[in-house]
Formats: structure tokens, C-alpha cells, sequence
């Protein structure tokens, strides 16, 4: 797997939705960037799909949970918060709150716990009742 395109791709998903978050439906331009993000969303679980799944199978092996896996732009948060630049210019991101898809599992009984997929590296974080956790994967 080609990581720092998969970074590259996974931070141009996040920064398009960014970008569709601060428009309103309104907006003469969200339709248009709306479909462009979709299809950055296709090509990222066509190109990193099969990796990414196999990936998130041994995540949930690990976590004990009989969730079906799904394909990787399910696990996007609905909104990324960006922080500041290292100094290399690589932006990494936050996500609060109740983001990505929930995971059952009798390890964590009576939690809200989820996984989200966050760039920069590209990790899947395991937040338990709104609150980033764990980086559960991590690709290297």
C-alpha cells in the first residue's frame, strides 16, 4: 500500500468536507463540490479498499465485536477539526463528539464506542462516549 498517497488521498476527502461544511445547500457551489467529494470518496475505497477492510477485520477481531466491516469512507467523521502545521506543513486533524461508525463489542458494555478514520497518518481511532481514545490502526 502506498501510504503517503493514501494520506494524501484521505486528507483530500477531509479538507473537501471542510470546505461543503461551511457552505449552506443554498449555496450555488454545494451541489458541485458535494458530487466532487463522492467521487474522491469512490476512488479512495477503490484504490484503498481491500487493504483498508482487511485492516479493519483484524481491528475488529482484535476488539472482539461481530460488526460487519464496511467500506472505509464509513468510518469518515462528519467533521474534521484542523490543527496547526508541524514543521514539515503536514496538518493533522481532530474529531470530537460521536463520529464514524459505532462498534458493539462486550469489552466495552453500555459504551458508545465508534471508529473513525482520521489522515495525517492514517489511523483508525477508537473514541469511547465522544472522546478519541486510541489509535486502533495505524498505517505504517
Amino acid at each position: 500500500m502506498d501510504f503517503k498517497k493514501l494520506d494524501q488521498d484521505l486528507t483530500a476527502i477531509v479538507e473537501k468536507r471542510i470546505e461543503l461544511s461551511k457552505l449552506s445547500y443554498a449555496d450555488e457551489a454545494y451541489d458541485d463540490i458535494e458530487e466532487e467529494l463522492h467521487d474522491l470518496e469512490d476512488d479512495f475505497n477503490d484504490d484503498f479498499g481491500d487493504e483498508l477492510e482487511a485492516a479493519l477485520d483484524k481491528v475488529y477481531a482484535a476488539l472482539k465485536s461481530d460488526n460487519e466491516v464496511l467500506l472505509p469512507s464509513a468510518y469518515l467523521a462528519n467533521k474534521y477539526i484542523p490543527m496547526k502545521a508541524d514543521a514539515k506543513g503536514q496538518v493533522t486533524y481532530e474529531v470530537h463528539g460521536a463520529q464514524g461508525v459505532p462498534l458493539e463489542s462486550e469489552q466495552f458494555d453500555k459504551m458508545d464506542v465508534r471508529l473513525v478514520l482520521i489522515p495525517n497518518p492514517t489511523r483508525f481511532v477508537l473514541q469511547i462516549n465522544g472522546k478519541s481514545m486510541k489509535d486502533i490502526w495505524v498505517a505504517r
